[in-house]
């Protein structure tokens, strides 16, 4: 595989071959606006797998002690709704969420817009984008609701009032609660709000929710059932302030209502 390889790098490294991959490059550079992302995505898709198949190969030591910046140690990420005071939708991306049973749990920051909406009004809709949808989620990081807008986690705060149209995603009417779901996010969760208080370090709003409806694409749900389908549905993930999606599968738990094939042959 090496010598293949060293073949294929030599083979590239020619004048005119290394000329062709210049001009590519630039290209590319030139026809985007935002180099430095694609910088960074090509960066990425050559580190991923290397690495990965690394961290199966090393030997690992003691584990050693770290201050991360943050805790996203791969969650989930949501796009909120909330209703504003002028019956408008304010969305807002989310990664702190989880659910327990028919609850979910929601952590924000104080002084959002998002925190100071369920504080006043008991409703909002848990909208559960795909990985096709993450430049949009990482676009309204930097937008905000609040009309003296301040920086918070890091993003920049520019002040949005339609964040549907800023970001290109369609409005859709909810069935119960006011604020519009996200046409495009695979899982759509309406919410009746039951708590809103702050963290034991007032920092954060933590929110609990009760689950009024829950609208799926039809297109990740087993059919006949109100099953979503794991091998179909694939929610975008928040690892560390980098996004990703599922793997293919490795096992299945023994409860599951789904069991596959694979799923029996690994236990």
């Amino acid at each position: 595989m090496q010598s293949l390889l060293s073949v294929l790098v030599l083979g590239a490294l020619t004048t005119k071959g290394m000329e062709d991959i210049s001009m590519t490059m630039e290209s590319l550079w030139c026809e985007n606006s935002r180099m430095s992302t694609i910088k960074n995505e090509l960066h990425d898709s050559v580190q991923t797998g290397p690495l990965d198949e690394s961290l199966d190969e090393e030997q690992g030591g003691d584990h050693i002690d770290i201050t991360p910046g943050m805790l996203y140690y791969g969650n989930t990420v949501t796009l909120l709704s909330t209703l504003n005071a002028d019956g408008s939708t304010n969305l807002a991306p989310m990664s702190s969420t989880w659910a327990l049973g028919n609850t979910i749990v929601l952590g924000m920051g104080l002084g959002s817009q998002t925190a100071q909406n369920l504080a006043e009004r008991d409703e909002a809709v848990l909208n559960l984008p795909g990985p096709e949808l993450w430049r949009q989620v990482e676009s309204l990081g930097d937008m905000t609701g609040v009309r003296h807008a301040r920086r918070q986690h890091g993003h920049g705060s520019i002040a949005v009032s339609d964040k549907f149209a800023a970001v290109g995603l369609t409005p859709e009417r909810a069935e119960s609660v006011h604020c519009m779901m996200v046409a495009e996010a695979g899982l759509q969760l309406e919410l009746h709000v039951v708590s809103c208080r702050p963290d034991v370090q007032n920092s954060f709003v933590i929110a609990q929710a009760q689950v009024l409806h829950v609208h799926a694409d039809p297109r990740i749900v087993l059919p006949g059932t109100s099953h979503v389908d794991p091998r179909r549905w694939k929610p975008l993930i928040y690892n560390f302030r980098h996004y990703h999606t599922l793997t293919a599968q490795v096992g299945e738990s023994g409860i599951t209502e789904t069991p596959t094939t694979l799923g029996a042959h690994m236990r």
